[in-house]
């Protein structure tokens, strides 16, 4: 899905990434996890095409991702951010079928679409008329999720959409978000600092350290065959979360 080939990305005197390489496999879930600013969101931003690589070149499915193509190859791309980025003049509804309205979908289309997904996701009919500052986080991330599934995108790329939300709603939205993506079969990416929602969502685990990936693989790959002593080190920080998804 994404080839990444000597990618770097330096924001003034910060080296975000180091000269990195990385494949995306189709239909898995591949999630991108380290410290506080190891680079885990700036490479996930590449792929969107947020941001320009300084150096290398990112690839969504066989094709340079640049200028002349990044706003056609972005409506393949689903996009979920931490705080669900919604507009808070825009009611739910409004908000989930912001671009198929600019694309000029007929209004049958949209509002069947909208159904489609408020079903998929579990948001309340009586909840789509609200704006976000009347619904709860947990709904809030429901509705940004279904933006970004509204134009059924290839890939879904998520940047810790779970981390503002209390550890409840946080385990409840886990088991859904996991239910439906084995029910879309897409392509996810996924970014997080904590462990056990890596283990918990990843087919493959990719961590970085300092701008640069230290060992990619399994959960397990990464408990008992550690590349180096950081990466044992930052998995017996977080030894107690793991230990609940067996």
């Amino acid at each position: 899905m994404f080839t990444l080939e000597g990618v770097s990305k330096r924001f003034g005197e910060t080296q975000a990434l180091k000269p990195m390489d990385l494949d995306v496999p189709d239909g898995q879930t591949t999630v991108l996890i380290g410290q506080s600013g190891c680079g885990k969101s700036t490479l996930i931003r590449l792929m969107v095409g947020l941001i320009r690589p300084d150096t290398g070149t990112v690839f969504f499915e066989d094709q340079e991702l640049g200028p002349e193509n990044v706003l056609a190859l972005r409506q393949k791309m689903g996009y979920v951010i931490q705080e669900g980025g919604l507009f808070p003049h825009l009611t739910a509804r409004d908000n989930v079928g912001l671009m198929a309205t600019y694309l000029g979908w007929e209004g049958d289309r949209i509002e069947g679409r909208i159904a489609e997904l408020a079903e998929l996701t579990h948001f309340p009919e009586d909840g789509m008329d609200r704006f976000p500052g009347e619904l709860s986080g947990g709904q809030r991330q429901r509705v940004s999720l279904m933006r970004a599934l509204m134009l059924d995108p290839d890939v879904l790329l998520l940047d810790e959409p779970l981390g503002a939300l209390d550890p409840m709603i946080r385990a409840d939205l886990q088991t859904e978000l996991k239910d439906i993506f084995q029910d879309l079969r897409k392509t996810v990416v996924m970014v997080t600092h904590d462990m056990s929602e890596a283990g918990f969502f990843g087919d493959r685990i990719v961590l970085l350290r300092e701008g640069h990936i230290v060992q990619e693989g399994s959960l397990e790959d990464l408990v008992k065959r550690p590349v180096e002593t950081f990466v044992t080190a930052f998995i017996n920080a977080q030894r107690s979360r793991l230990e609940g998804i067996g």
